[in-house]
């Protein structure tokens, strides 16, 4: 599987489990990693051949700047099913950075990381749920 990776797509968001953050918001900061074969993309030099970059960041700000989530869990998984939803994407690894998280210690970056498959989504699916 070959890779496309977008670092560092800011959103702003209201995720979180206390008040404040749901009615103040704060920066988000996603990494993406989605893994498709790009052969055919590379031999015909088109764009719809692969995954738009561009779209998927524009999508992963809609995301993150929509309806809030109390976890970072939730919200990654959000975007993992949002982008193995779309055409070549077969494997995604999404993390969610929250730089400024209501933490009473001095810390550069809280994230979660998760890893999903197209196999993980169509079992979910197939078992009545999402994942």
């Amino acid at each position: 599987m070959d890779e496309i990776t977008l670092i560092g797509v800011r959103a702003v968001g209201h995720h979180g489990v206390y008040p404040d953050e749901r009615r103040d918001g704060q920066e988000f900061v996603v990494d993406a990693t989605m893994y498709l074969d790009t052969a055919r993309a590379a031999a015909t030099d088109d764009v719809a051949d692969t995954i738009h970059y561009g779209e998927v960041a524009e999508r992963i700000v809609q995301i993150v700047a929509g309806d809030p989530v109390d976890l970072l869990e939730t919200l990654a998984a959000r975007l993992a099913d949002d982008l193995l939803a779309r055409g070549p994407i077969r494997r995604v690894a999404i993390t969610v950075h929250k730089p400024q998280a209501p933490i009473t210690v001095p810390f550069a970056d809280v994230s979660v990381t998760i890893r999903r498959d197209r196999t993980d989504q169509d079992a979910a699916a197939a078992a009545g749920g999402t994942r």
